[in-house]
């Protein structure tokens, strides 16, 4: 780098350097001035009721506020434990603490940096490839950990609709457990009988080598080292269970606490409209527009819990700020912390784990 900050070698400034942009340089003045407009129009919605808000927020119930971070806690507990028992399960035994604490430091990182999610799952792969984990067991258990989540989450949003009326039947609820039990039954499958996916992986890879116009066979040798590593995760039917019970406590101890923050300000939601507009937020929240999803989430709950929870206006803002406070905020910083502590330190194999990883995102 010279001393006007520039690289070494860099092209001098002129017409090539402004072709070298790309061709959607565009493409951040119109998110930016798109999340401006957002914050503009929120914040003319929520101004006539910000005063009433900030009362409701002065008359804080306390116990209630506790119950709430008590209950974010149980919920980041409960996902610790998927991620334990997911790793159990490909023959890695660790520590709840350890678990524990590399998902608040995962969490960090996924709601406060640019492209958070990268970064959050880098962290994890690298940590559990260092708790003794093979390559395919840590992308297993990240991946299957993330689609239990998901229909967790989903399994929550059918339930309060199905509490809200009769646009969708008890049929559809049954279904959807169905679905998270077939999840849980078809990664032991494939755990045990890894030999039925190898004809499916050799056409996908004679497809992809197509698409990118390879050889037909590149990369055939290491399906075979896929299957042999997936033959060590044993997800049976204890493993399957708990995985079930663990991701369902992580999603209905969130709920509780979205719940317990609405109580907290006086508000008395109903159960269908605090599970909707629960599901709703996470759902938005999932699209990587800005770090914790800021100000489109906090839209989303608003919104949810007045139109679905049926709560005032002046209420619901009160206790979307305190949700997002606990759930967002105060994990946030307690997950620096643990990681300030615990894992500042760079390690000699950070790199390679790096590049491993890189070398295994799509």
């Amino acid at each position: 780098m010279t001393a006007n900050g520039e690289l070494a070698g860099d092209p001098a400034p002129g017409p090539t350097a402004d072709i070298r942009r790309g061709k959607f340089w565009w493409a951040k003045w119109v998110l930016g001035a798109a999340l401006l407009a957002l914050l503009i129009a929120e914040g003319i919605y929520l101004w006539p009721r910000l005063h009433e808000s900030w009362q409701k927020l002065t008359e804080i119930h306390w116990g209630w506020l506790a119950a709430a971070v008590w209950m974010q806690a149980l919920s980041m507990s409960g996902f610790s434990r998927v991620q334990k028992q997911l790793l159990h399960a490909g023959g890695v035994e660790v520590s709840q603490r350890k678990s524990v604490a590399v998902v608040y430091g995962a969490t960090a990182m996924s709601v406060t940096l640019p492209a958070g999610q990268v970064f959050s799952t880098a962290f994890t792969y690298r940590q559990t490839r260092r708790w003794g984990a093979s390559p395919i067991v840590a992308s297993w258990q990240l991946v299957f950990s993330g689609v239990v989540a998901a229909a967790g989450l989903a399994l929550l949003g059918v339930g309060g609709t199905v509490l809200v009326g009769n646009r969708i039947g008890p049929f559809k609820l049954i279904l959807s457990v169905a679905g998270v039990v077939a999840l849980v039954w078809a990664g032991n499958y494939v755990s045990k009988n890894p030999g039925s996916l190898e004809a499916v992986l050799r056409r996908a890879l004679c497809l992809i080598n197509r698409v990118r116009k390879r050889p037909p066979a590149q990369g055939a040798n290491k399906i075979g080292e896929l299957l042999a590593q997936l033959e060590s995760v044993d997800l049976g039917k204890r493993d399957g269970a708990l995985v079930t019970v663990w991701a369902l406590l992580h999603r209905v101890a969130d709920v509780a606490c979205l719940g317990a923050a609405c109580y907290a300000v006086g508000g008395d939601p109903t159960v269908a409209g605090l599970l909707i507009a629960f599901t709703a937020g996470k759902a938005v929240g999932s699209i990587p527009f800005a770090p914790g999803g800021i100000v489109y989430v906090d839209a989303t709950l608003i919104y949810g819990l007045t139109a679905g929870a049926g709560l005032p206006a002046a209420q619901a803002v009160a206790a979307a700020f305190v949700y997002r406070l606990v759930s967002f905020i105060l994990v946030a910083i307690v997950g620096w912390i643990v990681f300030a502590f615990l894992f500042r330190t760079p390690q000699a194999d950070d790199a390679e784990f790096e590049k491993e990883f890189e070398e295994r995102r799509f």
